[in-house]
């Protein structure tokens, strides 16, 4: 019975702080929890007037469709290599920039780059997705520009479907790579200092450092980044591919969040697409509990 009451006193003391999550939970149970429901429709042949009760059943009807349509490989592909090279490239990023600014020692100069590197995140893709065709353009853009300048042939960028996908890792990474930093300067700014100067002492230099004292202080936080990021390897953002992709691309360009609002929304399959988003949501629960496990015995470091 105390136990309880010292529950409630304490619930009580800190409620400010406990209604601060209300809001997340809030929109987790609306957009999350809630439409988890609606998955049963990947099994119907859903009609918007009989709704899901009137809807026939159809089992794995849209599975089937799925695995046997001819461009899924393709699609699925290339979801799978964009998902991988921002993985490598774009993962290793924020870490390296973190560490460079944390060897940073004038604040203003150090404040300014972190301002300047923080404020593409805020640029929505319909923006960043313009800059890019404007720099990249055959015409006036400022990379062929240069291309010219030195004797060159101007190069359609946009258009040619091997550009592509080192096209959208690149904006992707410029326009994240910064407001992904925040988290590891975070966690830097935890590390004793005490550290540091015993490595000094003992005539450790900047590198051995990194590798000794600040590598393994952040790999909590690197482990339990990185296993998220591979539960969303099927989620590369539809806005920034949708933006981006033109139809002499399609082939290299087309994933899985393109071609479920180029089928579902504007075809109306709502059923079909539906079973490839929850196709989706299996194939990133396998590989979330599986990377978990493989970092839980490999580093000790797990989130759950």
């Amino acid at each position: 019975m105390k136990t309880v009451t010292k529950k409630k006193s304490y619930f009580i003391k800190h409620w400010p702080i406990y209604s601060m999550i209300l809001p997340g939970l809030v929109y987790f149970l609306i957009f999350k929890y809630i439409p988890l429901g609606g998955s049963i429709i990947a099994f119907q042949d859903y009609n918007v007037f009989k709704g899901i009760t009137g809807s026939e059943f159809v089992g794995f009807k849209h599975f089937k469709n799925l695995f046997t349509y001819p461009e899924f490989m393709q699609i699925f592909n290339n979801t799978l290599l964009i998902s991988a090279y921002k993985l490598v490239l774009g993962f290793p990023s924020p870490i390296i920039l973190a560490l460079l600014l944390n060897e940073v020692r004038k604040k203003l100069f150090k404040s300014t780059i972190q301002s300047l590197l923080y404020l593409p995140h805020f640029l929505s893709w319909v923006i960043v997705g313009g800059l890019v065709i404007n720099i990249l353009s055959p015409s006036s853009g400022i990379v062929n520009e240069i291309i010219r300048s030195l004797g060159g042939k101007e190069i359609f960028f946009m258009q040619e479907p091997g550009f592509f996908r080192s096209i959208v890792v690149g904006s992707g990474i410029w326009k994240d790579v910064g407001w992904n930093t925040i988290i590891y300067m975070a966690a830097l700014a935890g590390i004793n200092p005490q550290l540091y100067e015993a490595a000094e002492i003992d005539g450790a230099g900047k590198l051995r450092q990194v590798w000794s004292i600040t590598l393994p202080t952040l790999l909590p936080t690197i482990m339990i980044l990185l296993l998220l990021q591979i539960g969303n390897i099927l989620d590369l953002g539809f806005e920034q591919i949708y933006m981006l992709l033109n139809p002499l691309v399609r082939e290299t360009g087309e994933v899985l969040d393109t071609y479920i609002y180029r089928v579902g929304l504007v075809g109306g399959q709502f059923s079909y697409t539906t079973a490839i988003g929850l196709f989706k949501s299996v194939i990133g629960l396998i590989l979330v509990v599986g990377a978990n496990k493989l970092s839980k015995k490999l580093t000790g470091n797990s989130i759950y």
